[in-house]
């Protein structure tokens, strides 16, 4: 087997660091990422993501076995929150949303109490156009956030209020995987999640966490959670008038608030959104290129595209919250509050599907 102690990477202004894979053919390839396990865990921990080019690479079952040399524990997807394909193996589509659809910065189910440790993206089709997979340091993020507005989230934490519906985003029993209301209600109780049932068939959730962590590994704080990615001020504008006019501010698919239940401003979310600006950095994807992601210390996006594009994703080495010395423990609705009744003002719909305008932005890719 190739022990392999040290790889260069290759440090290029506005892109992931980078080095070409070892190997002749699949098998020398996985020997040499085996034996480079330690260099990768090193280059990880400096630069939280980390491209891999030229593997041998050209079905989801190579991917599965990298991935397998890579990592040593699936984990899981839970929560779900967008619609992906499963091709079995533990290995999904990145996502199917439209491809006409950018995805903001986020660090994977950052709202979960146990989360993927490593992200490992594979191209097996590149687009035409666009398409890249950008990563984002959020160690830079956090030291780029002014220091009382980062003291604010560490104080409170951030919470997510989620509206399930098969027309706007996942319906709960996809996000839950199951057709049982008591299965969901068992989950909500054992993750501090407030949940109600809107209607005849919509879920409400109210969830707090905290919006900083420590990396178990490095210590490191790091920026994790989904404020910005979900909350109403990152829509379009014209997205959001639609929204709030075909469902009401209760009624939204996603929003989040300090955890406190206070509103996030207008010009908070444009301050972070900023400085995810400013750390995140992209490679163009070629067949057989990797992309891996300490979900800790780097969050991943989506740029919009053109063309066929077929990215997978697979997912290890789980971290559990309580391990990330969060500033404020989990808990089920806003620190004020305590239910979902207390999530937002507004009135939700009881029930029936969404406008076909709002649908539309939830379509799945053809």
């Amino acid at each position: 087997m190739n022990t392999t102690t040290t790889i260069d990477w290759e440090i290029r202004e506005g892109r992931p660091a980078a080095a070409d894979a070892q190997g002749s053919d699949l098998d020398r390839t996985c020997d040499w990422l085996r034996g480079s396990r330690d260099a990768i865990r090193a280059g990880l921990d400096e630069h939280g993501a980390l491209y891999l080019r030229g593997l041998p690479v050209t079905s989801v079952q190579d991917v599965a076995r990298v991935r397998d040399a890579l990592v040593s524990r699936l984990a899981g997807y839970v929560e779900k929150a967008t619609p992906r394909s499963h091709f079995g193996g533990d290995v999904y589509s990145s996502t199917d949303l439209p491809p006409s659809q950018a995805i903001r910065p986020h660090n994977e189910n950052s709202y979960a109490l146990t989360f993927p440790g490593m992200l490992m993206f594979c191209c097996l089709v590149a687009p035409d156009e666009g398409g890249a997979t950008p990563v984002t340091d959020v160690r830079k993020v956090l030291n780029d956030i002014p220091a009382p507005l980062a003291d604010r989230f560490r104080e409170h934490g951030w919470s997510l209020v989620r509206n399930y519906g098969d027309h706007i985003s996942l319906g709960w029993r996809t996000a839950f995987g199951t057709e049982d209301r008591e299965e969901v209600a068992a989950y909500c109780a054992e993750n501090h999640i407030a949940h109600e049932w809107v209607g005849e068939d919509r879920l409400r959730t109210v969830q707090r966490r905290s919006a900083t962590v420590r990396h178990p590994g490095t210590g490191e704080e790091a920026w994790f959670n989904h404020t910005v990615f979900w909350n109403e001020w990152a829509l379009e504008e014209e997205v959001r008038e639609v929204f709030l006019e075909d469902l009401g501010h209760a009624g939204l698919p996603f929003n989040t608030a300090y955890g406190n239940g206070e509103p996030i401003s207008r010009q908070d979310i444009e301050i972070i959104d900023e400085a995810y600006r400013r750390a995140t950095v992209r490679e163009t994807w070629r067949p057989g290129d990797i992309l891996i992601v300490d979900n800790i210390l780097a969050a991943h996006a989506r740029e919009s595209f053109k063309g066929s594009r077929k990215i997978v994703v697979t997912m290890g080495d789980p971290v559990a919250l309580d391990a990330c010395s969060p500033t404020v423990p989990p808990r089920a609705g806003f620190a004020t509050s305590g239910t979902a009744s207390g999530a937002a003002s507004g009135t939700v719909s009881e029930g029936g599907a969404a406008p076909a305008r709002t649908r539309r932005w939830f379509g799945r890719r053809s």
